[in-house]
């Protein structure tokens, strides 16, 4: 059965996720003169990354409010266990006034959605909240093109959980083997997406490789003649 739609991952697949919490958080460290509170700033960051990883997985096996873990985060980035809510939130929201002044998509990004427009319907699933990614998309220009943006935070499960991929195509109105799933994460990604019977599709922009079960992409440029082979019927399953 022909691929009809496309739902896509947001950060550090369509949008630099990665360079904009880096530049984001070097300007907020700077702001709250707290640049030597980590060592360096890239030890800094490396922090600060571990956090997001650790309470994302977290909201992810747990469930609950997707404010906590963000609170969290702000917590144990600043050894402050006793910030109340509002004080972790208003740290928060003025990390984020540095972190979207460096948002972008990638330069890849426009033009595959160009090209995949005719052919192909397309919508968003994200282990984020509705709140965050209909406002990314709505500020990088791109909210448009996509029919539906279904999102962890307002479902209660997440990626790679079976339900978050059937939920997705459900707000297309699609049997999951009529769509692909394109993410940077080889497991919450293509590989969730395959489980629930899905196209999984790997953007491995890093060239890290390694996964020859996954099929595995590192440049969109290559998505339009994987979806138009569909690497479920003999395929090759990596490009690049």
């Amino acid at each position: 059965m022909a691929i009809r739609a496309v739902l896509w991952d947001i950060d550090d697949t369509l949008f630099d996720y990665a360079s904009a919490d880096r530049a984001g958080m070097r300007a907020h460290l700077a702001a709250e003169g707290l640049l030597g509170a980590h060592g360096t700033v890239e030890e800094a960051l490396r922090r600060w990354k571990e956090l997001t990883e650790l309470h994302w997985r977290r909201f992810e096996t747990e469930g609950g409010d997707f404010r906590d873990q963000r609170r969290g985060r702000v917590r144990d980035f600043l050894a402050a266990p006793e910030l109340t809510a509002a004080e972790a939130d208003d740290w928060f929201d003025r990390y984020v006034v540095h972190y979207e002044a460096a948002w972008e998509l990638f330069p890849d990004t426009l033009p595959v959605l160009d090209l995949l427009a005719r052919d192909y319907r397309h919508g968003i699933l994200s282990n984020s909240s509705i709140h965050n990614q209909d406002h990314k998309l709505r500020a990088l220009g791109v909210r448009d093109r996509f029919e539906a943006v279904v999102c962890a935070a307002e479902l209660g499960v997440a990626k790679p959980a079976v339900a978050a991929f059937h939920a997705a195509c459900a707000a297309l109105g699609l049997p999951p083997e009529q769509v692909a799933y394109v993410g940077d994460q080889p497991d919450t990604d293509a590989r969730g997406a395959v489980e629930a019977g899905l196209l999984g599709v790997w953007l491995d922009r890093a060239g890290t490789g390694g996964r020859p079960e996954l099929t595995r992409i590192t440049d969109l440029s290559q998505l339009p003649a994987l979806l138009r082979a569909d690497t479920r019927f003999g395929a090759p399953s990596t490009f690049g």
